[in-house]
């Protein structure tokens, strides 16, 4: 089962209403993205933190639907 690009995308939008998405599918199968994800609630905390957060809007889809996610954060410059 693939994840849509998009749908990342709404997830991560529903935990972090102000970031700025982007997501590519590396592969093009589905399955192997690279997101980078840019959002105010991530200034001030650690860079595995932010990770933690965008795991957690995915809701439990890593490892199942998305097999592998790439990720940049960080807040606004």
């Amino acid at each position: 089962m693939a994840m849509a690009a998009n749908e990342i995308e709404a997830l991560i939008k529903a935990a972090l209403p102000d970031a700025r998405i982007t997501v590519e599918d590396l592969a093009g199968d589905g399955d192997h993205y690279a997101a980078t994800v840019v959002s105010e609630t991530f200034r001030g905390i650690s860079r595995v933190k932010q990770h933690q957060i965008v795991y957690a809007a995915l809701r439990g889809r890593m490892g199942g639907e998305l097999h592998a996610l790439a990720l940049q954060t960080s807040a606004p410059e």
